[in-house]
């Protein structure tokens, strides 16, 4: 694998770890790469701010980096998962990117995800900080399928769609739900270009429909979904009604984030 990113010339792998609260080992394994995405889904929100703001998300590498590392910000796929890109690729850790089919529609759609996949330690990982409310949580492995993989308090689990096709399913309310389905094509940067229009400018998107922001944290998620705010800790979920005026607020005080013009 080769990495099929362009490092942005503003990538200070320091900086990136003051980012994200990291002081960990730095070496080039599995145990370094759970700690390192742990951290940065647990600071880095998945957001689509820009979008809501009438923008079209820009897959510069340095305009990524400034966002996120220097602005503080955070981003949708292409964003956080190229700037997690990066960090790999700086710690000499192969990868590729993968393009992803979101499976959480009534109909088919294209393959609009973007995920990594990571080889470590003789075995090969998924690795996601982008898929919002129901994101895997640590790499996954992908040399097992059909087993519950238990996440700190989600359960996730890979199963074969097709003949050479990985389908990713999660645990919401009870029941199985499928979440993206990927093969392991390699894909590049440029690759996601359309895609990336088209999350940034469809009126059919999501990202265009709704406010959408999601952090991690140590005991699950918090969620602002267009007015309503969701705390799930532990398993539970408690949610709220927010008024329009007080959305700046919550992304304020919940987030770390505000609304650009």
């Amino acid at each position: 694998m080769v990495p099929i990113i362009e490092q942005a010339n503003n990538f200070s792998l320091r900086d990136y770890f003051e980012r994200i609260g990291y002081a960990g080992e730095i070496n080039a394994d599995i145990a370094t790469v759970t700690a390192i995405m742990q951290r940065q889904l647990r600071t880095v929100p998945f957001e689509n701010l820009d979008v809501q703001a009438g923008k079209i998300v820009s897959l510069v590498p340095e305009e990524i980096v400034e966002k996120i590392v220097y602005r503080r910000r955070g981003g949708y796929c292409y964003e956080v998962n190229g700037l997690f890109a990066m960090a790999m690729q700086a710690l000499g850790v192969p990868y590729q990117l993968v393009a992803a089919r979101p499976r959480t529609y009534p109909t088919r759609r294209p393959k609009t995800h973007m995920v990594l996949a990571l080889t470590l330690d003789g075995k090969r990982w998924l690795c996601d900080l982008g898929f919002g409310s129901h994101g895997i949580r640590a790499p996954l492995s992908l040399d097992t399928l059909g087993v519950e993989i238990r996440q700190d308090y989600d359960t996730y689990s890979l199963v074969q769609a097709d003949e050479g096709v990985h389908l990713l399913r999660t645990i919401v309310d009870g029941t199985w739900v499928n979440q993206y389905e990927f093969d392991l094509s390699s894909q590049e940067w440029i690759d996601f270009v359309p895609a990336n229009h088209l999350n940034s400018t469809h009126p059919d998107a999501i990202f265009v429909q709704h406010l959408v922001v999601v952090q991690q944290t140590d005991e699950g998620r918090k969620i602002l979904f267009d007015n309503t705010f969701k705390v799930i800790a532990r398993g539970r979920t408690e949610q709220c009604a927010i008024a329009q005026d007080e959305r700046e607020a919550v992304l304020l005080r919940e987030f770390g984030l505000v609304m650009p013009q």
